[in-house]
């Protein structure tokens, strides 16, 4: 007997309806697919991070995974039950199970409620204000590593990181069993993001989490995620173990990302693929391999012919010409 994994999405699409100039300026066209047929599986205790650049359609994905964006069509399974068939109040039970961090850490706290209220608050939402919220209050920021007179601060009085840890310890207030981060570490000093990084870690240890996390920053995903998912224009194109994609990108977009990543040693020699910087319009996606256009090895085939998602060594990814093992080397990588 196998056993469901803890999140399931299936040929997941969203879509957003356009209108007035931006409508004209395509023609007919009335909607755009900012995430188009994404599939994946996430089990208990596992972390997976969605990467690409901006506008690939992660967070949009994330939102939808959780809810606060409607899918136009696909599935959704979390613990084997068909999220599309939730209604609000099957929603508002599903919160205490699927938490959300924002990207502002900051931003994402009401400017008018002390550290005190806002961890309360999930208490009281969900009915569970019979409990100590005093106690709650104090164990939540002994959990984050922040003393017990944060309670009485206001968000304006708190640090980049020290709003981040209170978000995390908004998010895990109800015990969740599923964490979608989006971007944990931004705006955040190096330092500080280590230490969030090391927070997440060990509360996903401590508790048995899975986390789905958002972020550009590759050096996030190498630390925290066991597997990656690799968007552009709403797709992915690669998807497999983290460790396994960094020592071999098989898709050049993600060695195109990857060789991008900033490098700690200045003498250490950067085999770079350069690509246009101009990523095409979802009002008009290109045809064939939508990666074409950018792509350093695109063929006649890539133009024509969409690429079939197929499995190779841990991976999978959609590519006609996949790369070999990352060892290929073209003119168009440019060394710095």
């Amino acid at each position: 007997m196998t056993t469901e994994p803890l999140l399931a999405v299936s040929n997941l699409r969203v879509r957003f309806r356009i209108g007035g100039v931006i409508s004209a300026l395509a023609g007919r066209l009335t909607e755009i697919e900012a995430v188009a047929g994404v599939g994946f599986t996430l089990e208990r205790g596992q972390t997976l991070a969605l990467v690409g650049e901006s506008g690939s359609g992660k967070t949009t994905l994330a939102r939808a995974v959780n809810g606060l964006q409607p899918a136009a069509s696909g599935s959704i399974r979390f613990e084997g039950r068909e999220l599309g068939n939730f209604s609000n109040a099957g929603w508002k039970s599903l919160r205490r199970k699927i938490s959300m961090m924002f990207q502002d850490p900051v931003g994402s706290l009401s400017p008018r409620l002390s550290v005190r209220s806002l961890l309360a608050e999930p208490f009281a939402i969900h009915g569970l204000s019979g409990r100590s919220l005093n106690a709650e209050v104090e164990r939540l920021l002994a959990l984050v590593g922040l003393p017990r007179d944060f309670a009485d601060r206001y968000p304006h009085q708190l640090s980049g990181g020290q709003a981040r840890r209170v978000g995390v310890a908004r998010a895990v207030a109800l015990d969740p069993v599923l964490i979608i981060a989006d971007e944990p570490t931004a705006g955040l000093d190096v330092s500080i993001q280590g230490e969030v990084l090391n927070l997440l870690n060990s509360l996903r240890d401590r508790m048995g989490l899975s986390m789905l996390i958002i972020t550009h920053n590759l050096h996030v995903v190498r630390q925290i995620a066991d597997r990656m998912a690799v968007m552009y224009l709403g797709r992915f194109v690669e998807e497999g173990e983290t460790e396994a994609i960094f020592q071999a990108p098989r898709h050049p977009y993600t060695a195109a990302l990857l060789s991008a990543n900033p490098e700690p040693d200045p003498d250490k020699v950067h085999n770079r693929i350069a690509l246009p910087a101009d990523v095409p319009s979802l009002l008009d996606r290109p045809s064939g391999c939508e990666f074409h256009t950018r792509c350093p090895f695109a063929q006649d085939i890539c133009a024509g012919q969409v690429p079939a998602s197929s499995a190779l060594g841990t991976s999978r990814l959609t590519c006609h010409f996949p790369l070999d093992a990352g060892t290929r080397a073209v003119k168009t990588i440019a060394t710095t």
